[in-house]
């Protein structure tokens, strides 16, 4: 079946479908992994965009029913250089095609990512339309204009659950720290990490108030990574706010951007975001280099965080934006990528027994 991927700016690419047929909105981005398709399908940071994978063969060892951040797919779309023929891995259960289809998810192949990838480069992320159903360009290019995109979009509401509930998985060895993480879209590996390290973890929605909080006497507040605009998310960066100071509080990636408008600070959207596996990033007290998975659009101005306060942790060398931050005072600190990986590496695990060893001063 033929589709079409077209842009706001006019430019429009011709594949073939391989999901399910229909239309579909959002904001194109790029992701330079080579790996982790699964992962980043079902990661809840990708709602209301289409992505956009740079590595040219992509469903080569096929779907699990174990690698996937979310129960459902979570991108508004996907687009590829080549769907491989061929799923062959010993824990496959089945193809990428298959699983597309079955949770009725819109995907393109056969078009040039290198040269979409160069647009989105130079122009910054573009809405676009992937359509089966309406085949004219001109068309689809204006229905790329009129979409929403994500600036003052609250997305989170989309994907964050509906109540209070446990982790189901037990904590390792003694339970050591009871913390309550707050669900913006959060990826499974997150309270699996923190399970792992003795946490008893309970989820709760993005709308939880303080006094919700203060109820369960956590040892601990994480705030969880999730998409679209975090100044879109006033109602929890109040929440956030009445419990800086009260209790130790790690942010991941959308979590990291709440905790800095909390702070006192603004945020930004970035030109073409962060999406991948392989971001350097460096600790500016300890120069040490981490390769790190990220996936954002926005970022925090670290000129607008109160300097008496809060200090930057940590930088991205490509283009010099915040990558971590932490109050000078109080046990509060986050990172704007993604320690728990999945897909991506490990360097950055060490965040999690950060966060125990605040919760152990905090004690």
């Amino acid at each position: 079946m033929k589709a079409i991927l077209a842009l706001e700016d006019g430019a429009v690419f011709r594949g073939e479908s391989f999901g399910a047929p229909g239309e579909t909105a959002g904001e194109v981005i790029f992701n330079t992994s080579m790996t982790g398709y699964q992962e980043i399908l079902t990661d809840p940071s990708y709602r209301g965009q289409i992505v956009v994978m740079t590595y040219p063969l992509i469903g080569n060892y096929g779907i699990n029913k174990e690698d996937v951040e979310s129960t459902l797919p979570q991108a508004e779309g996907f687009a590829i250089r080549a769907l491989s023929p061929i799923a062959s891995n010993w824990r496959q259960q089945g193809t990428l095609e298959e699983w597309l289809r079955f949770h009725r998810k819109m995907a393109i192949q056969g078009i040039d990512t290198r040269a979409l990838t160069c647009l989105l480069r130079d122009k910054g992320a573009l809405k676009g339309v992937l359509s089966t159903v309406d085949l004219d360009e001109k068309r689809l290019v204006e229905k790329a204009i009129r979409s929403p995109g994500l600036v003052g979009r609250d997305l989170v509401k989309e994907v964050t659950c509906a109540e209070m509930r446990p982790w189901p998985e037990s904590p390792m060895g003694e339970t050591r720290f009871r913390v309550v993480a707050v669900d913006c879209g959060m990826k499974a590996n997150i309270p699996r990490m923190l399970t792992q390290l003795g946490c008893q973890v309970t989820v709760a929605p993005a709308t939880i108030t303080a006094k919700q909080i203060f109820g369960m006497k956590p040892d601990g507040l994480f705030l969880s990574n999730g998409p679209g605009d975090p100044e879109a998310m006033s109602y929890l960066v109040g929440t956030v706010r009445e419990c800086i100071g009260q209790l130790p509080i790690f942010g991941i990636c959308l979590g990291h951007q709440i905790l800095g408008l909390a702070l006192g600070g603004k945020t930004y959207k970035l030109k073409f975001g962060h999406h991948g596996a392989n971001h350097p990033v460096m600790d500016v007290q300890t120069q040490r280099v981490e390769i790190t998975a990220q996936n954002h659009g926005f970022a925090v101005d670290t000129e607008s965080l109160p300097k008496s306060d809060v200090q930057m942790t940590h930088i991205n060398l490509n283009d010099k934006t915040c990558e971590g931050m932490e109050h000078k005072k109080l046990p509060v600190f986050s990172v704007q990528y993604h320690p728990e990986a999945s897909p991506g590496p490990h360097d950055a695990h060490h965040h999690f027994k950060r966060f125990i060893r605040r919760m152990e001063g905090h004690a």
